[in-house]
Protein backbone atom coordinates (compact mmCIF):
# COMPACT_ATOMS: atom_id res chain seq x y z
CA UNK A 1 0.00 0.00 0.00
CA UNK A 2 0.89 4.07 -0.66
CA UNK A 3 2.37 5.29 2.61
CA UNK A 4 0.52 8.67 1.39
CA UNK A 5 -2.67 7.21 1.07
CA UNK A 6 -2.32 5.92 4.91
CA UNK A 7 -1.03 9.39 5.95
CA UNK A 8 -4.17 10.19 4.51
CA UNK A 9 -5.89 8.98 7.71
CA UNK A 10 -6.39 10.12 11.25
CA UNK A 11 -5.51 6.72 12.66
CA UNK A 12 -2.68 6.71 15.42
CA UNK A 13 0.23 5.36 13.68
CA UNK A 14 1.60 3.18 16.65
CA UNK A 15 -1.17 0.66 16.45
CA UNK A 16 -1.17 -1.71 13.51
CA UNK A 17 -4.57 -0.95 12.78
CA UNK A 18 -5.98 -4.12 10.97
CA UNK A 19 -9.51 -3.93 12.60
CA UNK A 20 -11.54 -2.04 9.88
CA UNK A 21 -14.46 -3.63 9.49
CA UNK A 22 -15.46 -2.89 13.08
CA UNK A 23 -15.89 0.84 12.76
CA UNK A 24 -14.28 1.56 9.82
CA UNK A 25 -11.83 4.90 9.59
CA UNK A 26 -12.29 8.14 8.43
CA UNK A 27 -9.51 9.55 5.76
CA UNK A 28 -8.75 13.59 7.20
CA UNK A 29 -10.05 14.94 4.13
CA UNK A 30 -13.38 13.42 4.51
CA UNK A 31 -13.40 14.53 7.78
CA UNK A 32 -12.50 18.12 7.17
CA UNK A 33 -15.75 18.09 5.03
CA UNK A 34 -17.45 16.35 8.30
CA UNK A 35 -16.98 18.69 10.22
CA UNK A 36 -17.32 22.12 7.40
CA UNK A 37 -21.24 20.65 7.81
CA UNK A 38 -21.19 21.11 11.36
CA UNK A 39 -19.90 24.89 11.24
CA UNK A 40 -22.48 25.44 8.77
CA UNK A 41 -25.59 24.09 10.50
CA UNK A 42 -24.28 26.17 13.78
CA UNK A 43 -23.91 29.05 11.86
CA UNK A 44 -27.20 29.31 11.53
CA UNK A 45 -29.26 26.48 12.72
CA UNK A 46 -32.77 27.74 12.18
CA UNK A 47 -32.10 28.09 8.53
CA UNK A 48 -29.75 25.23 8.18
CA UNK A 49 -31.83 23.11 9.51
CA UNK A 50 -35.71 24.17 8.36
CA UNK A 51 -34.74 25.62 5.51
CA UNK A 52 -31.81 24.05 3.53
CA UNK A 53 -31.60 20.42 4.69
CA UNK A 54 -34.19 18.67 2.98
CA UNK A 55 -32.35 19.80 -0.35
CA UNK A 56 -28.67 18.70 0.83
CA UNK A 57 -30.40 15.40 2.01
CA UNK A 58 -31.84 14.71 -1.66
CA UNK A 59 -28.27 15.85 -3.22
CA UNK A 60 -26.44 13.15 -0.81
CA UNK A 61 -28.85 10.85 -1.72
CA UNK A 62 -28.55 11.13 -5.38
CA UNK A 63 -24.76 10.84 -5.10
CA UNK A 64 -25.44 7.51 -2.67
CA UNK A 65 -27.90 5.85 -5.11
CA UNK A 66 -25.26 6.38 -8.29
CA UNK A 67 -22.69 4.89 -6.04
CA UNK A 68 -25.13 2.00 -5.66
CA UNK A 69 -26.98 1.74 -8.60
CA UNK A 70 -30.40 2.45 -7.12
CA UNK A 71 -33.21 5.35 -7.35
CA UNK A 72 -32.78 7.45 -4.61
CA UNK A 73 -36.67 7.90 -3.75
CA UNK A 74 -35.69 3.82 -2.65
CA UNK A 75 -32.92 4.90 -0.31
CA UNK A 76 -32.96 6.51 2.99
CA UNK A 77 -30.52 7.05 5.17
CA UNK A 78 -30.52 5.90 8.74
CA UNK A 79 -27.45 5.55 11.78
CA UNK A 80 -26.22 2.20 10.94
CA UNK A 81 -27.24 -1.26 9.61
CA UNK A 82 -28.69 -2.51 12.61
CA UNK A 83 -30.83 0.27 13.11
CA UNK A 84 -32.14 -0.82 9.36
CA UNK A 85 -32.76 -4.55 10.74
CA UNK A 86 -34.45 -3.29 13.05
CA UNK A 87 -36.91 -1.23 11.38
CA UNK A 88 -37.85 -3.39 8.76
CA UNK A 89 -37.98 -6.11 11.63
CA UNK A 90 -40.22 -4.41 13.77
CA UNK A 91 -42.39 -3.60 10.49
CA UNK A 92 -43.01 -6.72 9.96
CA UNK A 93 -44.31 -7.66 13.32
CA UNK A 94 -46.28 -4.49 13.49
CA UNK A 95 -48.57 -3.68 16.27
CA UNK A 96 -51.73 -3.86 14.69
CA UNK A 97 -51.51 -6.32 11.34
CA UNK A 98 -48.29 -8.21 11.65
CA UNK A 99 -47.34 -9.51 8.14
CA UNK A 100 -45.33 -12.78 10.72
CA UNK A 101 -48.21 -14.66 12.14
CA UNK A 102 -47.69 -17.67 14.86
CA UNK A 103 -45.57 -20.25 13.16
CA UNK A 104 -44.37 -18.06 10.23
CA UNK A 105 -40.39 -18.90 9.81
CA UNK A 106 -37.64 -16.45 9.18
CA UNK A 107 -34.36 -18.72 7.94
CA UNK A 108 -31.24 -17.07 8.48
CA UNK A 109 -27.52 -18.65 8.65
CA UNK A 110 -25.76 -19.41 11.88
CA UNK A 111 -23.64 -16.42 10.98
CA UNK A 112 -25.29 -13.67 11.85
CA UNK A 113 -24.05 -10.39 13.62
CA UNK A 114 -25.52 -11.14 17.07
CA UNK A 115 -26.94 -7.71 18.02
CA UNK A 116 -29.45 -8.53 14.90
CA UNK A 117 -29.94 -12.35 16.17
CA UNK A 118 -31.36 -10.35 19.22
CA UNK A 119 -33.56 -8.20 17.04
CA UNK A 120 -35.35 -11.43 15.18
CA UNK A 121 -35.59 -13.15 18.41
CA UNK A 122 -37.15 -10.64 20.51
CA UNK A 123 -39.83 -9.93 17.54
CA UNK A 124 -40.89 -13.24 16.65
CA UNK A 125 -41.08 -14.04 20.47
CA UNK A 126 -44.14 -11.44 20.41
CA UNK A 127 -46.19 -13.14 17.65
CA UNK A 128 -44.85 -16.79 18.15
CA UNK A 129 -42.70 -16.74 14.95
CA UNK A 130 -39.84 -18.63 14.42
CA UNK A 131 -36.45 -17.00 13.83
CA UNK A 132 -34.34 -20.41 12.73
CA UNK A 133 -30.76 -20.81 12.08
CA UNK A 134 -29.61 -22.67 8.91
CA UNK A 135 -25.79 -24.30 9.64
CA UNK A 136 -23.57 -23.94 7.32
CA UNK A 137 -20.25 -26.15 7.90
CA UNK A 138 -16.80 -25.29 6.19
CA UNK A 139 -15.16 -25.61 4.51
CA UNK A 140 -17.60 -23.69 2.22
CA UNK A 141 -16.51 -24.97 -1.35
CA UNK A 142 -18.98 -23.24 -3.92
CA UNK A 143 -22.00 -21.00 -4.94
CA UNK A 144 -24.11 -23.86 -5.70
CA UNK A 145 -23.02 -25.78 -2.26
CA UNK A 146 -23.89 -22.94 -0.34
CA UNK A 147 -26.90 -22.14 -1.65
CA UNK A 148 -28.69 -25.93 -1.24
CA UNK A 149 -27.39 -26.11 1.55
CA UNK A 150 -28.70 -23.12 2.78
CA UNK A 151 -31.96 -23.59 1.10
CA UNK A 152 -32.48 -26.61 3.36
CA UNK A 153 -33.98 -24.51 5.49
CA UNK A 154 -36.95 -23.62 3.31
CA UNK A 155 -40.05 -24.65 4.37
CA UNK A 156 -44.06 -23.98 3.26
CA UNK A 157 -43.50 -21.49 6.59
CA UNK A 158 -40.72 -19.65 5.53
CA UNK A 159 -41.56 -16.19 5.06
CA UNK A 160 -38.76 -14.00 5.25
CA UNK A 161 -35.08 -14.97 4.55
CA UNK A 162 -32.53 -13.01 6.54
CA UNK A 163 -28.83 -13.05 5.83
CA UNK A 164 -25.67 -11.22 5.68
CA UNK A 165 -24.33 -9.85 2.12
CA UNK A 166 -20.81 -9.88 4.12
CA UNK A 167 -20.77 -11.85 7.59
CA UNK A 168 -19.73 -10.66 10.80
CA UNK A 169 -17.82 -13.27 12.59
CA UNK A 170 -16.42 -15.44 9.51
CA UNK A 171 -16.17 -12.81 7.08
CA UNK A 172 -17.76 -15.03 4.27
CA UNK A 173 -19.20 -12.81 1.03
CA UNK A 174 -22.19 -14.61 0.67
CA UNK A 175 -24.31 -15.04 -2.76
CA UNK A 176 -26.86 -13.58 -1.96
CA UNK A 177 -28.10 -12.04 -5.34
CA UNK A 178 -28.52 -16.24 -6.29
CA UNK A 179 -30.48 -16.06 -2.94
CA UNK A 180 -32.71 -13.19 -3.56
CA UNK A 181 -33.91 -14.57 -6.91
CA UNK A 182 -34.70 -17.86 -5.65
CA UNK A 183 -36.54 -16.45 -2.81
CA UNK A 184 -38.98 -13.91 -5.07
CA UNK A 185 -39.76 -17.05 -7.28
CA UNK A 186 -41.12 -18.98 -4.10
CA UNK A 187 -43.04 -15.65 -2.58
CA UNK A 188 -40.09 -15.31 -0.09
CA UNK A 189 -39.54 -12.15 1.47
CA UNK A 190 -35.65 -10.96 1.59
CA UNK A 191 -33.68 -8.38 4.07
CA UNK A 192 -29.92 -8.51 3.60
CA UNK A 193 -27.90 -6.94 5.93
CA UNK A 194 -25.35 -5.66 3.84
CA UNK A 195 -23.12 -3.77 7.34
CA UNK A 196 -20.15 -4.87 5.57
CA UNK A 197 -20.57 -4.22 1.76
CA UNK A 198 -20.79 -1.14 0.77
CA UNK A 199 -17.17 0.13 -0.35
CA UNK A 200 -15.65 -3.23 0.02
CA UNK A 201 -17.23 -4.42 -3.27
CA UNK A 202 -18.81 -2.97 -5.96
CA UNK A 203 -22.82 -2.84 -5.39
CA UNK A 204 -25.78 -2.75 -7.80
CA UNK A 205 -28.85 -2.68 -5.53
CA UNK A 206 -31.27 -3.12 -8.20
CA UNK A 207 -28.96 -6.27 -9.86
CA UNK A 208 -29.01 -8.15 -6.45
CA UNK A 209 -32.83 -8.27 -6.25
CA UNK A 210 -33.80 -8.03 -2.00
CA UNK A 211 -36.99 -6.69 -1.28
CA UNK A 212 -34.70 -5.36 1.99
CA UNK A 213 -30.98 -3.89 1.65
CA UNK A 214 -29.18 -1.72 5.01
CA UNK A 215 -25.51 -0.91 4.90
CA UNK A 216 -23.18 1.25 6.38
CA UNK A 217 -21.41 4.15 4.94
CA UNK A 218 -19.42 4.23 7.77
CA UNK A 219 -17.14 0.92 7.30
CA UNK A 220 -15.98 0.32 4.03
CA UNK A 221 -17.26 3.32 2.14
CA UNK A 222 -15.09 5.51 4.99
CA UNK A 223 -17.58 8.28 6.08
CA UNK A 224 -18.09 9.50 9.63
CA UNK A 225 -19.65 7.80 11.95
CA UNK A 226 -23.60 7.79 11.77
CA UNK A 227 -24.06 7.13 8.44
CA UNK A 228 -25.97 4.57 6.81
CA UNK A 229 -29.04 3.39 4.41
CA UNK A 230 -32.05 1.53 4.28
CA UNK A 231 -33.16 0.30 0.29
CA UNK A 232 -36.45 -0.97 -0.21
CA UNK A 233 -38.36 -2.05 -3.30
CA UNK A 234 -41.16 0.24 -4.43
CA UNK A 235 -44.13 -2.59 -4.42
CA UNK A 236 -42.58 -3.32 -0.86
CA UNK A 237 -43.13 0.10 0.55
CA UNK A 238 -45.95 -0.32 1.91
CA UNK A 239 -44.87 -2.85 4.35
CA UNK A 240 -42.74 0.05 5.99
CA UNK A 241 -43.77 1.92 9.13
CA UNK A 242 -41.25 4.27 10.86
CA UNK A 243 -39.58 3.06 14.10
CA UNK A 244 -40.17 6.99 15.40
CA UNK A 245 -43.61 9.38 13.69
CA UNK A 246 -42.28 12.45 13.61
CA UNK A 247 -42.73 15.71 11.35
CA UNK A 248 -42.03 13.71 8.58
CA UNK A 249 -45.26 11.50 9.18
CA UNK A 250 -47.67 14.47 8.19
CA UNK A 251 -45.48 15.78 4.97
CA UNK A 252 -47.36 17.69 2.60
CA UNK A 253 -46.48 19.35 -0.76
CA UNK A 254 -45.17 22.23 1.20
CA UNK A 255 -42.89 20.32 3.06
CA UNK A 256 -42.54 16.83 1.51
CA UNK A 257 -38.84 15.12 -0.18
CA UNK A 258 -41.42 14.38 -2.99
CA UNK A 259 -41.33 10.39 -1.44
CA UNK A 260 -43.50 9.40 1.37
CA UNK A 261 -41.02 6.46 1.90
CA UNK A 262 -38.36 8.78 2.85
CA UNK A 263 -40.28 11.49 4.56
CA UNK A 264 -41.78 9.14 7.13
CA UNK A 265 -38.37 7.39 7.93
CA UNK A 266 -35.64 10.91 7.85
CA UNK A 267 -37.40 13.32 9.36
CA UNK A 268 -37.55 11.58 12.84
CA UNK A 269 -36.41 14.93 14.99
CA UNK A 270 -33.45 17.16 15.46
CA UNK A 271 -30.11 14.91 15.14
CA UNK A 272 -26.58 15.79 13.85
CA UNK A 273 -26.95 15.60 9.81
CA UNK A 274 -23.11 16.08 9.29
CA UNK A 275 -22.07 12.85 8.72
CA UNK A 276 -24.80 11.67 6.04
CA UNK A 277 -24.10 14.67 4.07
CA UNK A 278 -20.42 13.70 4.13
CA UNK A 279 -21.51 10.22 2.20
CA UNK A 280 -20.59 12.55 -1.20
CA UNK A 281 -17.15 13.46 0.00
CA UNK A 282 -16.58 9.56 0.99
CA UNK A 283 -17.74 8.85 -2.42
CA UNK A 284 -15.33 11.28 -3.82
CA UNK A 285 -12.23 10.23 -2.19
CA UNK A 286 -12.69 6.96 -3.23
CA UNK A 287 -12.79 8.41 -6.98
CA UNK A 288 -9.85 10.68 -6.30
CA UNK A 289 -7.64 7.36 -5.17
CA UNK A 290 -8.64 5.15 -7.73
CA UNK A 291 -10.54 2.88 -5.60
CA UNK A 292 -11.15 -0.56 -7.55
CA UNK A 293 -6.90 -0.56 -7.85
CA UNK A 294 -6.66 -0.10 -3.82
CA UNK A 295 -9.52 -2.71 -3.25
CA UNK A 296 -7.21 -5.01 -5.60
CA UNK A 297 -4.10 -4.14 -3.79
CA UNK A 298 -5.75 -4.70 0.04
CA UNK A 299 -7.51 -7.99 -1.12
CA UNK A 300 -3.60 -9.08 -2.02
CA UNK A 301 -2.20 -8.12 0.63
CA UNK A 302 -4.94 -10.05 2.25
CA UNK A 303 -4.09 -13.50 0.71
CA UNK A 304 -0.53 -12.95 1.49
CA UNK A 305 -1.60 -12.97 5.20
CA UNK A 306 -3.58 -15.75 4.75
CA UNK A 307 -0.87 -17.44 3.16
CA UNK A 308 1.39 -17.00 6.30
CA UNK A 309 -1.24 -17.98 9.00
CA UNK A 310 -1.96 -20.62 7.46
CA UNK A 311 1.70 -22.00 7.23
CA UNK A 312 1.82 -21.21 10.42
CA UNK A 313 -1.01 -22.93 12.26
CA UNK A 314 -0.97 -25.72 9.79
CA UNK A 315 -5.16 -25.55 9.45
CA UNK A 316 -7.54 -25.73 6.42
CA UNK A 317 -9.17 -21.99 5.26
CA UNK A 318 -13.03 -21.68 5.40
CA UNK A 319 -13.50 -20.80 2.04
CA UNK A 320 -11.39 -20.66 -1.47
CA UNK A 321 -8.86 -18.02 -1.71
CA UNK A 322 -11.11 -15.96 -4.54
CA UNK A 323 -13.08 -12.85 -4.27
CA UNK A 324 -16.12 -14.59 -4.93
CA UNK A 325 -15.68 -15.15 -1.00
CA UNK A 326 -13.80 -12.43 0.78
CA UNK A 327 -12.42 -8.94 -0.27
CA UNK A 328 -10.82 -7.14 2.00
CA UNK A 329 -11.96 -9.01 5.53
CA UNK A 330 -11.25 -12.58 5.90
CA UNK A 331 -11.32 -14.70 8.95
CA UNK A 332 -8.55 -17.03 9.84
CA UNK A 333 -8.57 -20.37 11.46
CA UNK A 334 -6.72 -20.41 14.79
CA UNK A 335 -5.99 -23.51 17.20
CA UNK A 336 -7.92 -23.54 20.39
CA UNK A 337 -6.72 -20.52 22.59
CA UNK A 338 -7.79 -18.21 25.17
CA UNK A 339 -9.18 -15.48 22.88
CA UNK A 340 -9.31 -12.74 25.36
CA UNK A 341 -5.82 -13.32 25.99
CA UNK A 342 -4.48 -13.41 23.11
CA UNK A 343 -6.14 -10.15 21.56
CA UNK A 344 -5.05 -8.56 24.67
CA UNK A 345 -1.41 -9.40 24.25
CA UNK A 346 -1.43 -8.73 20.47
CA UNK A 347 -2.47 -5.37 21.38
CA UNK A 348 -0.36 -4.59 24.53
CA UNK A 349 2.81 -6.15 23.06
CA UNK A 350 2.88 -5.85 19.74
CA UNK A 351 0.19 -2.67 18.78
CA UNK A 352 -1.99 -4.72 16.57
CA UNK A 353 -5.57 -4.41 16.36
CA UNK A 354 -6.86 -7.37 15.27
CA UNK A 355 -10.43 -9.17 16.57
CA UNK A 356 -9.95 -12.91 18.19
CA UNK A 357 -13.44 -14.65 17.71
CA UNK A 358 -14.86 -17.64 19.13
CA UNK A 359 -17.71 -18.99 17.15
CA UNK A 360 -19.57 -21.81 16.80
CA UNK A 361 -16.55 -24.18 18.52
CA UNK A 362 -13.70 -22.53 16.30
CA UNK A 363 -11.33 -20.07 16.78
CA UNK A 364 -10.73 -16.93 14.49
CA UNK A 365 -8.60 -14.22 13.61
CA UNK A 366 -10.73 -11.89 11.63
CA UNK A 367 -7.93 -9.39 9.71
CA UNK A 368 -9.19 -6.68 7.69
CA UNK A 369 -6.97 -5.11 5.30
CA UNK A 370 -7.81 -0.63 3.88
CA UNK A 371 -5.59 1.44 1.90
CA UNK A 372 -3.75 2.79 4.72
CA UNK A 373 -2.71 -0.86 5.50
CA UNK A 374 0.87 -2.38 4.45
CA UNK A 375 3.39 -5.38 4.33
CA UNK A 376 4.62 -4.38 7.72
CA UNK A 377 1.47 -4.37 9.71
CA UNK A 378 1.08 -8.30 8.22
CA UNK A 379 4.76 -9.23 8.89
CA UNK A 380 4.25 -8.18 12.58
CA UNK A 381 0.55 -9.50 13.09
CA UNK A 382 2.19 -13.15 11.84
CA UNK A 383 5.00 -13.30 13.95
CA UNK A 384 3.04 -12.00 17.37
CA UNK A 385 1.04 -14.76 16.49
CA UNK A 386 3.62 -17.16 15.76
CA UNK A 387 5.44 -15.84 19.45
CA UNK A 388 2.25 -16.31 21.52
CA UNK A 389 0.50 -18.97 19.93
CA UNK A 390 4.01 -20.86 21.20
CA UNK A 391 3.31 -19.92 24.38
CA UNK A 392 -0.48 -19.85 24.85
CA UNK A 393 -1.26 -23.04 23.16
CA UNK A 394 -0.34 -26.30 24.70
CA UNK A 395 2.53 -28.23 22.50
CA UNK A 396 2.52 -26.01 19.69
CA UNK A 397 6.04 -25.05 17.79
CA UNK A 398 6.05 -22.59 14.49
CA UNK A 399 4.94 -23.69 12.05
CA UNK A 400 3.36 -27.11 13.58
CA UNK A 401 0.75 -25.60 15.80
CA UNK A 402 -1.35 -28.38 15.01
CA UNK A 403 -0.51 -31.58 13.83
Amino acid sequence: MSETLKNLFILDPSIHFLNHGSFGACPRPVFDTYQAWQRQLEHQPVQFMGRELAYHHRQARQKLAEYLHANPDDLVFIPNATYGVNLIARSLVGYSSSYLQEGDEILTTDQEYGACDHTWKYLCSKVGAVYKHQSIPFPVSSTEQFIERFWQGVTPRTKVIYISHITSPTALRLPVEDICHRARQSGILTVIDGAHAPGQIPLDLEAIGADFYTGNCHKWMMAPKGAAFLFTRRERRALVEPLIVSWGYGANENNSSGSRYVDILEFTGTRDPAAVLTVPAAIQFQADHDWPRVRGECHELLGEARRRIEELTGLPPICPDATEWYAQMAAFPLPACDTATLQRRLYDEYRVEVPIIEWGGRYLVRMSVQGYNTEDDVEVLTTALAALLRELVDGCSLGTVIS
